[in-house]
C-alpha cells in the first residue's frame, strides 16, 4: 500500500514537473520566434528599400538609353531620307534627259521619213520612165527583128532546150562512163573471184528414166496378164511406162521427178525380186516411197551441211531435199540453190556483208519450187515467202526471197547479192536449156520492145538474146538523144521481161555525106 501511494505521488510529481518544463520551453520558443520575426521584418524592409532605390536607378538609366536610341534612329532616318531624295532627284534628271533625247530622235526620224518619201517619189518617176523606155525599145526591136516578143521567147526556149539536152546527155554519158568503169571493174573482180572459187557441175536432167532389164522376156512379165501389172504400177505411181522395141530397157516418163524416182526404184526392186503381181507391186511402191522420203531428208541435211547454214526448221530441210528431184530449164534446183548460196556468201565476204545471212537467203531463195506444182495460182516466189514466214525465217531472208526475181525492189545488200548470184548460176554456159518456142518468143518480145520507141529503124536480137542492136534514123535521133534512148530501152526491158543475166542495148546511128568531083 505504501509502495503504491509513493508511486502515485512520484508519478504526479513527475507529471507536474514535465508540464512545468513544457511551459517554460513554450515560453522560450515564443520569445525566440518573436525575435526572429522582428529581425526578418527589419531585413525585409531594408531589402525593399534597396530594391526601390535600385529600380529607380535602372529606370533612370533605361530612360537615358531610350532617349539616346531614339535620337540615333532619328538621325539615321533623316540621313536615309536625304539620300532617298537625292536618288529620286537623280532619276528625275535622267528621265528628263531621256525625254529630251527622244524628242531629238523623233525629230530626226520625221526628217528621214520625209527624205525617204521624196526618194520613193523620185524612184517611182524613174521606174515609169524606164518602163516607157523599155516599151519603146521593145517596139523598136520587134520592128527591126520582124518578130513579136512571144516568137522571140519561143525561139530562145527552143535554143535553150537544145543546149540543155546536149549538156545533160554529155553529163549523163560522162558520169555513166566514169561510174560504169569503176563499178564494172569492181563487180568483175568480185564476181570472177566468186565464180572461180565456186566450181559447179551442170548436167541437163531429163523428164524420163530408163530402167535396164535382164532380158526382153521381163517386158511381158511387167505388162502382166491383160496389162494388169503395168496398170497397177502406173496407177500407184502416176507415171507412164513406155515399153517399145528398145532392147532390154523400159522408159519411165513423168514430169514429176519424185513420182518418176519412186516408180524407177519400185520397178528395179520388182525386177530383182522376180515376183511381179499387183500385191507385190503395191508393196514395192510403198518401200520405194519410204526410201525416197529418206533420200529427200538426207539430201536436205547434206545441202544444209554443205552450205554451212544452221538452225533451219526440219520441214524446210525436207523441202530442200525435195528440190533434188526438181529442175528448171534442165538445171537441178537443189544444186542451183547450193551454188547460189556459195556465190552469195563469197561475194558477201568480199563486200563485208553478213556471210551467214547471204548464204541462208541464197539456199532458200527457190524454196517455193519444191511444191509449186502442188499449189495453183501462186508463183514460186510467193510460195517461198509464205513458207519462210511460216517457219519463222528472218525478215532479211524473206525479203531476199521475195526480191530475187524483182517482184519487189531489193532494199538490202543481201537481196542484191542473192539476185546477182541467182543470175550468175542460171547464166553459166550449159547451166540451163530452153525450149525453142520460149526462146523464139523471148527474142520476139525483146525486138518488139526496142521497135516500140520512135526513131528506131531496125532492131536485131543477137547472141541468144544477150544483146539487142538498134539502128536509128539519124535525122530523128541525135547523138545526144542516143544516150537517153539506150537508157529508156534498157529500163523498159527490165520492167517487162524476165531473163537470166543481163542484156546489152547497143544503139547504132550512121550518117553519110556523098559528093562527086567533076
Amino acid at each position: 500500500m505504501e509502495f503504491n501511494a509513493m508511486s502515485a505521488i512520484m508519478l504526479v510529481i513527475g507529471l507536474i514537473a514535465g508540464a512545468v518544463v513544457m511551459k517554460v520551453l513554450e515560453n522560450n520558443r515564443r520569445k525566440h520566434d518573436a525575435a526572429v520575426v522582428a529581425n526578418a521584418e527589419a531585413e525585409a524592409l531594408r531589402i525593399k528599400n534597396e530594391a526601390i532605390k535600385t529600380a529607380e536607378n535602372k529606370q533612370r538609366e533605361a530612360m537615358v538609353e531610350a532617349k539616346e536610341a531614339i535620337l540615333t534612329a532619328r538621325n539615321e532616318w533623316e540621313k536615309e531620307e536625304k539620300e532617298r531624295r537625292g536618288e529620286i532627284q537623280k532619276q528625275e534628271n535622267r528621265l528628263q534627259q531621256k525625254e529630251e533625247n527622244l524628242d531629238k530622235k523623233t525629230e530626226n526620224l520625221e526628217k528621214k521619213e520625209e527624205t525617204l518619201q521624196n526618194k520613193l517619189n523620185e524612184l517611182e518617176k524613174t521606174r515609169e520612165e524606164a518602163e516607157e523606155l523599155k516599151a519603146r525599145q521593145m517596139t523598136e526591136l520587134e520592128r527591126i527583128s520582124g518578130m513579136t516578143a512571144e516568137e522571140a521567147k519561143d525561139m530562145l526556149v527552143s535554143q535553150l532546150e537544145a543546149e540543155v539536152t546536149h549538156e545533160s546527155a554529155a553529163k549523163i554519158k560522162e558520169a555513166e562512163a566514169h561510174y560504169k568503169e569503176e563499178s564494172d571493174n569492181l563487180a568483175r573482180e568480185i564476181i570472177s573471184l566468186a565464180i572461180q572459187r565456186c566450181a559447179a557441175d551442170h548436167v541437163a536432167e531429163a523428164t524420163v528414166s530408163v530402167v535396164p532389164l535382164p532380158s526382153d522376156d521381163m517386158k511381158g512379165r511387167i505388162i502382166g496378164r491383160e496389162g494388169r501389172n503395168i496398170r497397177t504400177l502406173e496407177t500407184l505411181t502416176g507415171v507412164d511406162l513406155i515399153i517399145d522395141d528398145t532392147p532390154e530397157a523400159i522408159t519411165v516418163s513423168c514430169f514429176e521427178p519424185v513420182r518418176r524416182e519412186i516408180a524407177r526404184i519400185a520397178l528395179e526392186k520388182l525386177i530383182q525380186d522376180g515376183r511381179i503381181h499387183p500385191a507385190r507391186i503395191e508393196e514395192m511402191v510403198e518401200k520405194a516411197k519410204r526410201e525416197v522420203d529418206a533420200t529427200i531428208k538426207a539430201e536436205g541435211e547434206r545441202a544444209v551441211f554443205e552450205a554451212n547454214v544452221h538452225g533451219i526448221h526440219p520441214e524446210l530441210v525436207k523441202l530442200l531435199g525435195r528440190m533434188k528431184y526438181r529442175t528448171s530449164y534442165g538445171q537441178n534446183i537443189l544444186n542451183h540453190s547450193l551454188e547460189v548460196a556459195h556465190l552469195a556468201g563469197l561475194m558477201a565476204s568480199e563486200l563485208g556483208v553478213d556471210v551467214a545471212t547471204a548464204k541462208r537467203a541464197g539456199l532458200l531463195h527457190d524454196l517455193g519450187k519444191a511444191i509449186d506444182h502442188e499449189v495453183e495460182g501462186s508463183s514460186h516466189v510467193a510460195i517461198g515467202v509464205e513458207l519462210a514466214r511460216k517457219y519463222h525465217e528472218s525478215e532479211e531472208v524473206i525479203h531476199a526471197i521475195e526480191a530475187h526475181h524483182n517482184d519487189v525492189e531489193p532494199k538490202t545488200l543481201v537481196a542484191v547479192l542473192v539476185q546477182a548470184a541467182d543470175a550468175i548460176s542460171a547464166a553459166r554456159p550449159g547451166a540451163r536449156r530452153e525450149n525453142l518456142e520460149n526462146y523464139i518468143k523471148r527474142l520476139e518480145t525483146l525486138e518488139g520492145i526496142a521497135a516500140s520507141f520512135p526513131g528506131v529503124e531496125k532492131c536485131f536480137a543477137i547472141q541468144a538474146g544477150r544483146e539487142i542492136r538498134i539502128m536509128v534514123e539519124p535525122d530523128k535521133v541525135s547523138e545526144d538523144q542516143m544516150v537517153i534512148l539506150a537508157r529508156d530501152v534498157a529500163k523498159k526491158i527490165e520492167d517487162e521481161m524476165e531473163y537470166p543475166g543481163q542484156i546489152k542495148v547497143n544503139i547504132i546511128r550512121e550518117t553519110k555525106a556523098v559528093d562527086y568531083a567533076k
